[in-house]
């Protein structure tokens, strides 16, 4: 059971409507959301099967009716004062959520069935998760507020997930009420410490409410019961127990009891202490994850034992991460590696500011680097699955690898036999590796000597085109060299010419000679001479105005072609328009500027006679030179915004966008409802993961058949391409295989 406390993305409010009730289901992951008074009282809850039995008993359906029309009275809700364990004996088949309220009931928090890990704020921290990284600030500021939120800014700039404070009430909890002049030299420093730098309860809030108005996750460290009870009252969206007090069970019973998740440092303390605070923390019915930690400062190398996480994790059967006070950033990295998935490291502006914590802590640099050394071992680590090949190395494959190809020419029903074989690159065939395969069948085809074989050669299986029925405009992506061969036993309503740039100074008159009753698109090149890369974003005038110079060749060139082409008026050119950065992905106000430099860029192109339209892009490209974050042309709503701002239309390339949403948590449903009506042209081709792109259709993550009726509604009669990576090869054999498989989603009987 998961306690979450974050509950903006499943409420409504009695006066919105259903559709905007049906937008935030879409949006969850839950498909459902709790409809609440304006006051904040639960007032029933709305699932797609409330809404789907709503719509049978109706005969007017209007999706602007108030949202509390198809509400569903009949839910179990409990205070959330219940203890963990009661609420959890509540759960069944078929009630998968609880809303849990106060003793006035509002709703202030829902308890999940069936989730593994400890939820804290937006966060889920277990195995399948990236990890949990807090900058712990502690008392770094020195007791000024002003330092607090300089620090919140820079954590925030190295992109952690969390920012973390300490809470003392130094009255109850110190004998005399933390009077150091008592106390040993050690002690009296220390208290003297505190005494001085501590932030008063109301800063304390503010730096809270800081950290959270920049996105972050805000977490405090209560030192005592009274801290605690501050921080229920402010409602902090977890707790951390620091190692001091892991064996001070009163403290550990009331942060249980407080329904908060809890992350428990176990330095200083023994196993059998370790033991014992879990057993309490178990039976309060906790949500909790134990940190490694040696409460050293610094704490020397040869003492740190990450293996120790192990143990830990067979002791609680909980997650586990590290809490670490050592100087550097090494261990951590390692730490990940190791299977951590929560990182706590202190953080300070200044290391010779006064103070114990100052000299242990990262500096703001320091913590930008350890953020991005950690999100990269994350991506590094992988899983232990079947080895598949990634994006990178089929490229690199293709290019560098080896084909079995025909030594001879060889007619169709001859035995291949070992001497019709040779091995030469490049490896965009059948790997050497397959010859005993090949050898002893017939050939189905008549191959030329030089021509590479497949895999439909070993199987004789290859598809060919036949007549398709569509309830669009459908083509094939083509190059100069392979458009005859590849129309010739098609009919399809269009061609979309992919370029080169080296394409551009062919003369087209060298591979047309009569005007044809067919179609055309065009794709424009992104890579120009010079591994110049288009960008009409770029910040630097000389190369943004390159990529204008360039666009404008293949608008000429366009032009010249659409002769060829009697049923095309304007054709569509189909651009990368850039805005992508090798490091990081860029902050909305960023974007925003380079959407303006884009849409001034476009102004300067001559384009009449033509339709330029930018294409969807996924998250992480590979452009020549490697893989890249991409910035624009992502985010549904940003697109949805150029477009209106600058009368343009898009390319939907289902690919890239499915590859976007699995990145971002995006519904791909609500995504196409909202980019459909601004398509011009759509590439149909799988995806599967975050950057794994041109798959064959049915081999990703796309439903085709949801996607076919979700275009049919929102890009009705717009035209496509199954756009599937090497599909031109042995003949255009992928696009016909995409086509006969897209058949039954966009069919005209569809």
């Amino acid at each position: 059971m998961i306690i979450d406390r974050n509950l903006n993305p499943y409420i409504v409010y009695v006066e919105d409507s259903i559709q905007y009730a049906l937008e935030k289901i879409n949006k969850n992951s839950k498909r459902m959301v709790y409809c609440l008074s304006e006051s904040g009282f639960l007032e029933g809850v709305v699932t797609d099967g409330d809404f789907r039995r709503w719509v049978v008993t109706v005969s007017n359906i209007n999706l602007e009716n108030k949202v509390s029309e198809i509400a569903n009275k009949e839910y179990v809700c409990v205070e959330e004062s219940l203890p963990n364990k009661d609420i959890e004996n509540l759960f069944s088949s078929k009630i998968l959520s609880i809303p849990l309220v106060d003793s006035s009931g509002r709703l202030v928090s829902i308890a999940w069935n069936g989730e593994s890990g400890v939820r804290i704020g937006h966060h889920i921290i277990r195995d399948d998760k990236p990890a949990f990284i807090i900058a712990e600030i502690g008392n770094n500021h020195n007791g000024s507020l002003k330092i607090a939120k300089l620090l919140i800014d820079q954590a925030d700039e190295a992109g952690v997930d969390c920012v973390k404070f300490q809470l003392r009430d130094m009255k109850s909890l110190y004998t005399e009420g933390g009077n150091a002049v008592s106390e040993d030299l050690g002690a009296e420093y220390t208290l003297d410490l505190l005494q001085r730098f501590q932030l008063s309860v109301g800063e304390m809030y503010e730096a809270l409410n800081y950290a959270r108005s920049k996105g972050l996750t805000a977490l405090c460290t209560p030192w005592d019961v009274a801290s605690l009870k501050k921080l229920v009252e402010y409602g902090v969206e977890g707790l951390k127990i620091a190692s001091a007090d892991l064996t001070n069970h009163e403290l550990l019973r009331a942060a249980a009891r407080a329904h908060l998740p809890m992350l428990v440092s176990t330095g200083m303390s023994t196993e059998k202490e370790i033991r014992e605070s879990v057993e309490v923390l178990r039976e309060e019915g906790a949500s909790f994850v134990l940190l490694q930690c040696n409460s050293t400062y610094p704490a020397p190398m040869q003492d740190i034992n990450l293996a120790y996480m192990d143990r830990l994790k067979e002791i609680a059967h909980v997650p586990v991460g590290y809490s670490g006070h050592e100087r550097g950033y090494e261990v951590c990295i390692a730490a990940i590696a190791r299977g951590a998935k929560v990182i706590e490291k202190h953080f300070t502006l200044d290391r010779s500011m006064e103070g114990n914590d100052h000299r242990v802590s990262l500096l703001p640099g320091e913590l930008t680097a350890m953020v991005k050394a950690i999100r990269n071992v994350e991506q590094a680590i992988g899983s232990s699955k079947e080895r598949q090949l990634t994006q990178g190395e089929r490229l690199n494959r293709e290019v560098l690898a080896k084909s079995l190809i025909a030594s001879c020419t060889i007619l169709k029903g001859t035995v291949i036999t070992e001497e019709m074989l040779t091995v030469r690159s490049p490896g965009r065939g059948l790997q050497p590796s397959r010859a005993k395969e090949l050898i002893g069948t017939k050939a189905y085809r008549d191959m030329q000597k030089g021509d590479l074989f497949y895999e439909s050669d070993i199987l004789g299986n290859c598809v060919s085109p036949r007549p398709y029925r569509f309830n669009r405009p459908w083509g094939i992506p083509v190059r100069y060299h392979d458009i005859q061969a590849l129309t010739d036993g098609a009919s399809p309503d269009f061609v979309e010419i992919h370029f080169s740039y080296r394409d551009l100074d062919l003369q087209p008159s060298d591979y047309f000679s009569e005007p044809e009753n067919i179609g055309l698109v065009v794709h424009s090149p992104e890579l120009f001479s010079g591994d110049h890369l288009m960008d009409l974003s770029s910040s630097d005038a000389n190369y943004r105005d390159r990529s204008i110079l360039e666009l404008q060749r293949v608008v000429n060139r366009t032009r010249e072609l659409k002769k060829y082409f009697l049923n095309t008026e304007k054709p569509l050119i189909i651009i990368n328009a850039g805005g992508f950065s090798s490091d990081r992905f860029m902050p909305k106000e960023d974007r925003e500027k380079l959407y303006e430099r884009i849409g001034l860029a476009l102004a300067e192109v001559d384009s009449d006679g033509v339709e330029i339209i930018p294409q969807t892009m996924p998250p992480f490209p590979w452009h020549f030179g490697g893989q890249r974050y991409h910035n624009l042309f992502m985010d549904p709503d940003e697109i949805v915004d150029f477009c209106v701002k600058y009368d343009m239309r898009v390319c939907l390339d289902t690919s890239h966008s499915k590859l976007a949403c699995n990145y971002f948590g995006w519904s791909m449903r609500d995504f196409i409802r909202k980019i459909g009506p601004y398509s011009a042209h759509l590439h149909i081709v799988d995806a599967c993961g975050y950057d794994d792109e041109g798959l064959q259709i049915g081999e990703g993550d796309i439903d085709f058949k949801a996607l076919g009726e979700d275009l049919q509604q929102w890009s009705p009669n717009v035209s496509f391409i199954p756009e599937i990576w090497q599909g031109h090869k042995n003949t255009g054999e992928g696009f016909w295989v995409a086509l006969d498989r897209l058949e039954s989603s966009f069919s005209e009987s569809h």
